[in-house]
């Protein structure tokens, strides 16, 4: 109900949608194991531009969604834990400005279009692991 009020576009709402997905990917999935070996379904345009990443199986897709959903939930790793890359050249060049507000557009539609894509794949996980197990929806 407290989706009604959000917009199409709304952080909120794009992480509630993906968190929704991805528990009732966790819930549906209970024997993760099943979905070794099984391909996952590379997206058109990464298909087309060659993203060789994303070629890999549902049991690697399964497990990158989860901890996904943990971080969404519990926050970022704290920096000192996690090993970034030092060249912050590249993403110097990739931001609009030094202009807070221009920095968190461009930074805040990134990552609804990232979340976008996490749902999706949670969505499609689900489906896929129920088709395996033979229940239709």
């Amino acid at each position: 109900m407290q989706e009604a009020h959000l917009r199409r576009d709304s952080l909120l709402l794009a992480l509630s949608s993906y968190n929704s997905a991805a528990a009732r990917m966790e819930q549906t999935v209970l024997l993760p194991s099943l979905l070794r070996d099984v391909p996952a379904e590379q997206p058109r345009a990464a298909a087309a531009a060659g993203d060789e990443e994303l070629g890999g199986d549902l049991y690697g897709d399964y497990l990158m969604l989860k901890a996904v959903k943990s971080v969404v939930e519990s926050g970022p790793v704290p920096p000192e834990d996690c090993k970034a890359s030092e060249d912050k050249t590249s993403d110097a060049l990739l931001e609009p400005d030094d202009d807070p507000e221009s920095i968190l557009r461009f930074h805040l539609s990134g990552l609804l279009s990232i979340m976008s894509q996490l749902t999706q794949r949670s969505q499609r996980l689900t489906q896929k692991y129920l088709d395996i197990i033979g229940i239709p929806i």
